[in-house]
This record gives C-alpha cells, sequence and structure tokens, in this order.
C-alpha cells in the first residue's frame, strides 16, 4: 500500500456512524454521526471530495474534509434500503439499487435531486456495477437475475444463473475482460467479456467459470486493480483470494474472531485487501502472507460496508 499520496478509508454499519481511519496507524480521524439508519454502502466520489451513504429510504453526501457531520446533500423520499451506490468516473452521475426493485441514475450536475432514470425490476435489487466503459450498467437481484443495461439505448438483456438465489455482488475487472457474478450459493461465475461485431450490441459473455468459492452466502466479489486476483468474502467468515489466469485458490484470510465478511477493497498495488466484517472491526491483510497488517477498532456493532482510495485506485 502506497506510503505516498492521499490514502482514505471509511467504514460503517449498523452503529449509525461513518468512521474516517489512518490506514497505515489504524488511527479513526473523524466519525461523523448518521442517525437516520444503517449504512447499507459507501462510496467516495471521483474526486475524492465527498463520501456517499445509502441507507434505509435515503441517501446522504457527505464532506470528507469537513469536521461537520452535517451533510451536504440529501436524497430523501426513496422507499425501502437502499443497498448500493457509486459514481461515473467523471462525477457527474451516480448510480444506485434498492430493495424498491430499481436501479436509479442520479444527475449530480443539476439542482433537482429527482432521480432522472430508473430501470425497474421485478426484485430488489442487490447490486450494481458500471462497466469501465461508463455506458453499461449491470445489475444484480434478489430472484438471481442479472441485467445488462445500455445507459445509450436503455436496452438491457437479463441473465439468470441459479433461479432464485439472490445474487450478491458483481464485479468487472479494469482491464473489462472478465464479469463475476456472486451469489447467496456460495457460488461465483465468471465470464469472459468481449464488445460484439456491432458496437449497438454490447456485450458478448463467453462463460469462463464456475467457482464454488464458500460454504455459505458470498457477500462481496471484486477483482483487483491489476486484473490478477479476485476477491470473495462470505457469511462463512471467511475472504478468499483467487487467480484470475485459472481461478484456483491463492489463500484464505481468516482468523478465529472474524464473522461475517461483508465486503472488502484492494490497495492500488493489489498486494493488500482491506474487509469489513460483522465482528466490528475493520483489516487490513496482506495477501502474499494472508496475514493481518492493521485492524481498525471502533464501531460497536457490525461494518457491512467500506470505501477505500489508495493511489491513483478507487474501491
Amino acid at each position: 500500500m502506497s506510503q505516498n499520496g492521499q490514502v482514505l478509508l471509511a467504514t460503517a454499519g449498523y452503529d449509525h456512524t461513518i468512521r474516517f481511519w489512518q490506514a497505515h496507524s489504524g488511527i479513526c480521524t473523524k466519525t461523523v454521526q448518521h442517525p437516520d439508519s444503517q449504512v447499507n454502502a459507501l462510496a467516495f466520489t471521483p474526486d475524492r471530495q465527498q463520501i456517499a451513504a445509502a441507507g434505509y429510504q435515503h441517501i446522504r453526501l457527505y464532506d470528507v474534509n469537513s469536521s461537520s457531520s452535517n451533510p451536504l446533500i440529501n436524497y430523501d423520499g426513496l422507499t425501502k434500503n437502499v443497498t448500493c451506490i457509486g459514481f461515473d468516473s467523471t462525477g457527474k452521475w451516480m448510480f444506485t439499487g434498492g430493495e424498491d426493485k430499481t436501479a436509479k441514475i442520479w444527475d449530480l450536475r443539476v439542482r433537482n435531486i429527482q432521480c432522472q432514470r430508473i430501470f425497474q425490476m421485478t426484485d430488489p435489487c442487490t447490486c450494481t456495477c458500471l462497466h469501465p466503459n461508463q455506458i453499461e450498467m449491470i445489475i444484480g437481484n434478489q430472484g438471481g437475475g442479472i441485467h445488462l443495461w445500455d445507459l445509450r439505448t436503455d436496452h438491457n438483456e437479463q441473465i439468470i444463473t441459479d433461479p432464485g438465489v439472490a445474487v450478491r455482488s458483481i464485479s468487472v475487472d479494469p482491464d473489462a475482460s472478465y464479469l463475476a457474478v456472486a451469489n447467496n450459493a456460495g457460488v461465483c461465475y465468471v465470464w469472459s467479456l468481449s464488445v460484439r461485431m456491432s458496437d449497438a450490441d454490447g456485450l458478448r459473455l463467453t462463460p469462463k467459470a464456475k467457482v464454488e468459492c464458500h460454504s455459505r452466502y458470498v457477500l462481496k466479489c471484486l477483482f483487483s486493480p491489476d486484473s490478477c486476483l479476485l476477491a470473495t468474502t462470505s457469511a462463512d467468515n471467511k475472504a478468499k483470494i483467487w487467480n484470475t489466469a485459472d481461478f484456483s485458490l491463492r489463500t484464505t484470510l481468516s482468523t478465529e474472531s472474524q464473522k461475517w465478511v461483508w465486503d472488502c477493497a484492494f490497495s492500488a498495488d493489489s498486494q493488500y485487501l482491506v474487509t469489513a466484517s460483522s465482528d466490528g472491526l475493520a483489516r487490513l491483510w496482506s495477501i502474499d502472507h494472508g496475514a493481518i497488517k492493521r485492524e481498525y477498532q471502533g464501531h460497536q456493532k457490525a461494518i457491512v460496508c467500506l470505501a477505500f482510495y489508495d493511489g491513483s485506485t478507487d474501491a
């Protein structure tokens, strides 16, 4: 993990706080109160000046550098839990998904904070992922569906791997070579990605691997910045690292006190992984050694999400 430049780590969960940390020392530098609900998901804006927190029936946007706990912008009037959140690479728009069975695009360039574009599903949205090309959104839902939504044309295609088995997490590697989809059966499906002959026709998916990676729910899957690794985290209290060359297991990150591992992020050099766990701790792991390098202690309840920026890579 780079010792130079800006390194940001924020964690949140069920104790109604967002905590900011010095990644190298483990010291909590700021605590933001989030009294309205638990925090389900976090994301830094591309310029790292703000952080978005998704909760129950709302989204809050906070100033990263301010000492105030007051949000800069409140997105209210949503229904049910907002389960996932992120930004396009330019910071012009924000995308969210939620238990109201929608994925939404929010234009951040206008003062009107009402959602401009909505993708409707038949099941609650569990996860979203923006393709590196910034024009295709991949959406997972509780019913096992995976939607490929073309933001240019509004055309969408649906893939179902295991009907009725909830999709929990989706990741596209930075090289746009692979798509990974993890579910409640402990399985991670991987496809090779390519562009069809006609660019307007979107992506072509070719089955690559079916990785039976955990004994319980997979809660997160994430490719490393160098595209060489895939991390999975699970309700079996473990995180695992897989080699993308053949999707063989590289290492298991576990410790006796760790509980459900909800979220994770790689360092920019792909040598470290930060995890968030139900035991109220975030941990920094050395992937090569499978060892804990730092623990971030201060939350009073489960940590279910984190946002991490290290050098030049967003997570």
